[in-house]
């Protein structure tokens, strides 16, 4: 590449527009993890919890998210913990 094509060239920014966009669009597509309530946070740990998804550790005061491991001492963190969680999972399997 000459002198002045190096400095015109701008496959780099093309290409981290590019990985950008891609990630705006997943991101949309995975739905909005920041607007969960404690009531939607209540019944979402309680159903993840009767699916044996969560596992409540009384004496810690924590929850156990059995697939990844993770643990939290919020319901609403756990929550949303999940949504995301599964939002990404669908996301890569779309990839595929």
């Amino acid at each position: 590449m000459s002198r002045l094509d190096l400095h015109n060239d701008t496959s780099a920014d093309y290409e981290q527009f590019e990985r950008t966009q891609l990630a705006k669009d997943r991101d949309t597509a995975g739905g909005d993890t920041a607007d969960i309530d404690d009531a939607t946070a209540q019944r979402l740990v309680s159903d993840l919890a009767d699916a044996d998804v969560v596992t409540p550790v009384p004496e810690n005061r924590a929850l156990v998210h059995e697939p990844s491991g993770a643990t939290f001492d919020s319901v609403t963190q756990l929550a949303v913990f999940h949504r995301g969680w599964t939002a990404g999972r669908d996301a890569d399997r779309e990839g595929e």
